[in-house]
């Protein structure tokens, strides 16, 4: 009944009909709020009205004023917070001037009469933008408490209404992405509890996500001293299973509020009580043991009752009564990871509102995470994403083509993979976003050893969180043999003749570098499917190419990357101190054979093209990108500038940001990241720094450098010299080819996505869906239920939806618990929940502790991983998207991550810091190769980061101040 009554109301109601203690009253609906100010329910954000025409107030004001506001307000930005503070608060007036409707008076004070004379009530504001499970709105509307009498319970709804239009309510709806016009009042009136104690209680942790412990604040008195944070209450945390009290804290209690007789609230300040541990019999909770385990059991059974974890407002009266005075979701509490599942019809109540504004979220499902799990016990997940640098979320057919991919993988190996379409077993989803199942290398002694060694050039502080769970006694080594290992690696490594592939890469370089061009011919060979396929075939190409053609591009074409930087490494062994970090750093910078420069290095040269072109220099000297890309689409930019457009689109134009999703738009598809590159190019004017001057001296430092390793090798003998020449030639051959299994990947994605395409506009013309672009909002199974007639327009805009909200998310965790806890919101000291007692006393700082968010043991320091030798100073600029970024050259960026679309960028880049990877993923080699100092792996370092702050970048140390 959302568009009825709003969210408190709604799940007061729920409540209440499920049997639990909620003080009695009754709700005046959406409709009262309508007819009172004439807003029709067919009002659209264009200002018009269907309804009933504009009524004058006494005043001479008329309602439709607050048409006209709302129609300013849809049209304001959500960051001039001047504009929407002036329009608010002209609502807001609108409002108050607005007379009540005599039915609606009498219908108020009939309802107050029958709670009793003279009641004390709280009138309580219930917005249909409230209490959703993705956004609760919490304290955006007004509540009066301890109203008494029909004269102050009628003024107090008519200041609700008006509060539905609070600068700190149209602020968030705006923020949130929630039109104003769909947004209406209801007015819950309920009996007020004259509360001995009052707080909120989370029945799940909401700072570490840990479900099943319950965490209780209360304080003496109302419960409003606490949901406004005007006091520290005193806080309790159960343990939901046992019901045993883990933590207890004494809050300062500096206020109370009390009801005062005759109607309203008085706020008393009380003696201050020191924060500590409950121990000393002077020092009493306002809640005794019984009474915390019983409002925790209470909290279980309502999270039972509506399926996810609630944000419960209670009170407990003089008797000693638990009342019930709100539910809500949790809203920031990171999904669980769960396998994917087959689709099933969704259930869509009578009465679910429209709108995209207010659509509820699927019926939900408590989660388990560990059902058809291979593993027994408690499972960890690792982000998978974030280890790709990407932070945002997948599409749906993104994920269900990296689903396929991964179940040919799996299979590969050796594993059961009952249904491609879900991926393996180790395969699970949250947030839109990719995780897989710790708990087997957790529990194996080579798992251990191999796996966060791998991330520690990945994603570095994965890595950490990793050998942090080494401790927990609920991940114990129970593998010590490496027998399971070899049984899933050997079908692999004989499949593609590995070792044959390790040997040709050394004593056939040339043979080994022209074998891996041919993989990429061949696989283009593969990727082709008819023109005149039909749409159930071309979905049934794209998971061919997914599931049989992809991966063996990997074994075919990795090892000889694996010899590049081995060989580097066998320097290192017979050099000793002669080959020091750095100085090996300088051999691997203006690489060969790496596709993701190449690519880079062309855009440079366009870019000078351009310049050298006084017509094409004219076309994009202050003109707006979406303008000259529609110049670029109608063919009409000058000659140079659209061939050579479309040259480079013609070779890297299957590229895009984040394009391991094949549901995002690759730059043929969409070149405004492209132009708005080339115009950041055109700002560069110092010869000297031109990126191709700046490759080609990186290469010459690499081969003097080279040079130099020789003579010193040379001085011990000539077999050593000829052996580190020869290292260092294959290790300029074959360490830029890194880059070619994931651009061969890409090139993959991108034929799915136009065979898909195509899918889509089929299914568009046939009325199942909307836009040919939606099919990427659905994943194979959608697909086929559509050709199969099934309508899909619902299913579409609610995954539209959900990853409209997933992309809002500014924080994905690394790793989960399958209890919900993300390891690194731990406190300190108490991360390793399951550690052993020995563990936990032994103190100081252990190598294996993750660190915390930017210590340093200095506030001006952030530190992170060393990723590319060298220092710089110089103005920062955070970019979060780099699609229409404004980089000066010569600033140092500051991203969360990194991909091969982001690369462009670096080119006139000063410096680099990202808050992900490791030295090895992929922002940290392009920094490297260009020369560029860089840090990976930096907490936060986007929020803590100022876009116009100078800031000092060590790539070698690992630090940014």
């Amino acid at each position: 009944m959302l568009p009825e009554v709003g969210g408190k109301a709604a799940n007061l109601g729920e409540l209440a009909w499920a049997g639990f203690p909620v003080p009695p009253g009754f709700c005046l609906s959406t409709e009262a709020y309508r007819h009172a100010l004439q807003v029709d329910e067919n009002h659209d954000a264009g200002g018009q009205e269907s309804g009933p025409g504009a009524r004058p107030d006494a005043s001479g004001n008329t309602t439709r004023a607050l048409s006209e506001i709302i129609h300013e307000l849809e049209s304001a930005e959500p960051g001039d917070l001047e504009r929407l503070g002036v329009l608010a608060a002209s609502a807001r007036n609108a409002v108050l001037q607005s007379g009540m409707p005599m039915e609606i008076e009498q219908a108020i004070r009939s309802a107050y009469a029958g709670l009793g004379s003279d009641a004390a009530v709280a009138v309580r504001s219930s917005a249909t933008a409230e209490d959703l499970p993705f956004a609760s709105f919490a304290g955006q509307q007004d509540t009066y408490l301890n109203v008494v009498g029909a004269e102050a319970v009628l003024d107090a709804v008519r200041k609700c209404w008006a509060s539905l239009w609070t600068d700190r309510a149209v602020s968030y709806r705006a923020s949130n992405g929630i039109q104003h016009a769909a947004v209406t009042l209801a007015v819950v009136v309920q009996l007020m509890v004259d509360a001995e104690a009052a707080g909120v209680l989370f029945t799940a942790n909401p700072v570490t996500g840990r479900r099943r412990e319950a965490v209780i604040d209360a304080n003496p008195g109302l419960g409003e001293a606490v949901v406004s944070g005007a006091v520290n209450p005193d806080h309790f945390v159960v343990d939901s299973l046992t019901g045993r009290i883990t933590q207890r804290r004494l809050g300062d209690r500096k206020l109370v509020i009390r009801s005062l007789p005759g109607g309203g609230t008085e706020r008393l300040d009380a003696p201050s009580l020191p924060d500590s541990d409950l121990g000393s019999p002077s020092q009493t909770a306002c809640l005794n043991d019984s009474q915390i385990r019983s409002l925790a059991s209470v909290g279980q059974r309502v999270e039972e009752h509506y399926g996810s974890p609630q944000d419960i407002e209670w009170a407990v009266d003089g008797d000693g009564k638990l009342w019930l005075t709100q539910a809500r979701p949790i809203t920031t509490l990171y999904p669980h990871p769960v396998r994917p599942q087959p689709v099933r019809p969704h259930p869509v109540r009578p009465n679910a509102p429209r709108s995209s504004t207010a659509r509820p979220n699927p019926v939900y499902t408590r989660p388990n995470p560990d059902r058809n799990s291979a593993t027994p016990g408690p499972h960890a997940y690792l982000c998978f994403s974030l280890a790709q640098g990407l932070t945002r979320p997948l599409t749906p057919m993104g994920l269900a083509a990296i689903r396929v991919l991964a179940a040919s993988v799996a299979r590969t190996a050796g594993f059961q993979v009952p249904e491609p379409r879900n991926g393996p077993s180790a395969y699970y989803e949250a947030g839109m976003r990719i995780y897989f199942d710790l708990a087997t290398p957790l529990r194996s002694t080579v798992g251990r050893a191999i796996v966060p060694k791998a991330f520690d050039f990945m994603e570095s502080r994965s890595a950490a969180v990793m050998r942090a769970l080494f401790d927990d006694s609920r991940f114990a080594v129970t593998n010590k043999t490496p027998l399971k290992l070899i049984k899933h690696v050997a079908p692999i490594v004989l499949r593609y003749r590995v070792p044959e592939t390790l040997v040709r890469a050394i004593f056939k370089p040339k043979e080994a570098l022209e074998r891996v061009n041919n993989v990429a011919a061949e696989l283009k060979a593969a990727l082709a499917v008819p023109a005149d396929a039909s749409p159930r075939e071309r979905i049934g190409h794209v998971e061919r190419i997914l599931g049989k053609e992809l991966f063996p591009v990997i074994p075919n074409t990795l090892p000889p990357v694996v010899v590049g930087f081995a060989t580097m490494g066998i320097v290192r062994k017979l050099l000793g101190e002669q080959a020091s970090w750095d100085e090996l750093q300088t051999i691997i910078r203006g690489l060969p054979n790496n596709v993701t420069t190449e690519m880079d290095l062309a855009l440079w040269q366009l870019a000078t093209f351009i310049r050298d072109d006084t017509e094409s220099a004219g076309a994009f000297a202050g003109t707006d990108p979406a303008a000259l890309v529609q110049k670029y689409r109608e063919g009409r930019l000058p000659t140079v500038a659209q061939t050579g457009l479309e040259d480079f689109l013609s070779r890297y134009g299957h590229r895009a940001v984040a394009e391991i999703d094949l549901g995002m738009a690759r730059w043929s598809d969409d070149p405004t990241h492209i132009i708005g590159v080339l115009i950041n190019y055109l700002r560069l004017e110092d010869p000297r720094l031109a990126p191709d001057k700046q490759f080609e001296k990186a290469a010459h430092d690499a081969e003097e450098q080279a040079a130099v390793l020789v003579a010193r090798a040379r001085s011990k003998s000539a077999f050593h010299a000829k052996i580190v020449k020869a290292a260092l030639e294959r290790t300029r051959m074959f360490s830029g080819l890194r880059e070619f299994p994931k651009y061969n990947l890409v090139v993959a994605l991108a034929a799915a996505r136009s065979q898909l395409a195509l899918v889509g506009e089929a299914l568009a013309e046939a009325g199942r869906i909307d836009d040919p672009s939606d099919v990427f909002f659905l994943d194979f199974n959608d697909a086929h239920r559509g050709l199969d007639g099934t309508d899909l327009h619902e299913l579409v805009a609610r995954r539209r939806d959900e990853y409209e909200l997933e992309m809002r998310r500014r924080h994905v965790p690394r790793v989960l618990l399958s209890d919900g806890t993300e390891p690194e919101a731990l406190p300190s000291g108490s991360r390793n929940g399951g550690k052993s007692k020995a563990s936990a006393q032994r103190g100081g700082a252990r190598q294996n502790d993750i660190p915390e968010p930017g210590s340093s043991g200095s506030d001006d320091v952030l530190r992170g991983a060393p990723a590319s030798a060298g220092t710089v100073t110089a103005v920062a600029r955070v970019i979060m998207d780099p699609v229409g970024a404004h980089l000066e050259p010569g600033e140092i960026l500051v991203a969360p991550s990194t991909d091969p679309g982001w690369t462009p960028l670096f080119l006139t880049a000063a410096g680099l810091v990202m808050e992900m990877g490791g030295p090895n993923s992929h922002g940290a080699v392009v920094a490297r190769e260009y020369g560029i100092p860089a840090v990976v792996g930096v907490p936060d370092a986007t929020s803590r980061i100022t876009s116009g702050q100078t800031i000092t970048v060590d790539g070698a140390a690992g630090t940014v101040a």
